[in-house]
């Protein structure tokens, strides 16, 4: 069964935010807030010292939460209450590079542990990831989320579906994350091209969404979208925990 179900027609809103930003101990505070206010389900980011795709909001984001002393075995710790708190479906995101050194056997069980349910791991190839960790995954119940972008082609995404149990990530450009989405006419295109595939997995929008309009047009042809950079850059201000619920009402009405 899927982790990820639109509920009443209503795209679902997804957010990611960096654990150990901008505190620490900020990880499940932030999450139980997010669920309150009516976040349909979340991504907590894994901080690496070379985020690659990520924007300078995220990359930011990553360098507190490594000065502050975020590791992965650290997150681990602060999630074993998470579903005290948490009923929504969570997924861990980052680079696989930290997966690896931490060990994926563990990483998997660890996650299973906690309540986690499945991790976005944007470089870990899919052939790698079938044949090697697959299994692994599966053993766990943990879902590996693989991303499409505007280059993918059919026969690639019909074996992602093949693989995926939970959703298919929807690149909306080939862009670092932080940029504004320009849903033009080839963006508009591209998302329903993928939407006329009629995968057995929904889609979810990344990268871009930044409003209510732009989550709302990411959301025509999949079955939400998720926002990063303009919910970490609001962890940055001052009052924070207060400003949650107005951003999660801003985007969904």
């Amino acid at each position: 069964m899927n982790t990820i179900e639109k509920k009443g027609g209503n795209p679902l809103l997804s957010i990611y935010f960096t654990a150990g930003y901008p505190e620490l101990d900020s990880t499940i505070r932030i999450a139980k807030k997010l669920e309150e206010a009516g976040a349909d389900f979340l991504e907590i980011g894994f901080p690496y010292s070379d985020p690659v795709a990520d924007g300078p909001v995220i990359q930011h984001s990553s360098e507190v939460a490594l000065a502050n002393g975020m590791t992965v075995k650290k997150l681990f710790e602060q999630l074993r209450e998470l579903r005290q708190h948490v009923r929504i479906p969570v997924f861990l995101m980052g680079y696989v590079n930290p997966v690896i050194q931490f060990g994926v056997e563990k990483f998997c069980e660890e996650c299973k542990n906690v309540g986690v349910d499945g991790v976005i791991i944007p470089d870990l190839p899919m052939y790698e990831y079938e044949d090697l960790y697959q299994e692994t995954f599966e053993k766990n119940g943990i879902a590996n989320i693989f991303i499409v972008t505007p280059q993918t082609s059919t026969e690639r995404i019909r074996k992602i579906d093949s693989l995926s149990n939970s959703f298919i990530y929807l690149l909306s450009s080939n862009a670092t994350t932080g940029k504004t989405l320009d849903v033009g006419e080839d963006t508009n295109a591209y998302f329903k091209r993928i939407h006329d595939l009629q995968l057995k997995n929904p889609l979810i929008v990344g990268f871009g969404i930044s409003n209510k309009e732009a989550f709302q047009k990411a959301s025509q042809y999949t079955a939400g979208a998720i926002i990063g950079s303009a919910f970490v850059r609001r962890l940055g201000e001052k009052d924070y925990m207060d400003e949650i619920p107005d951003f999660i009402k801003s985007i969904k009405g």
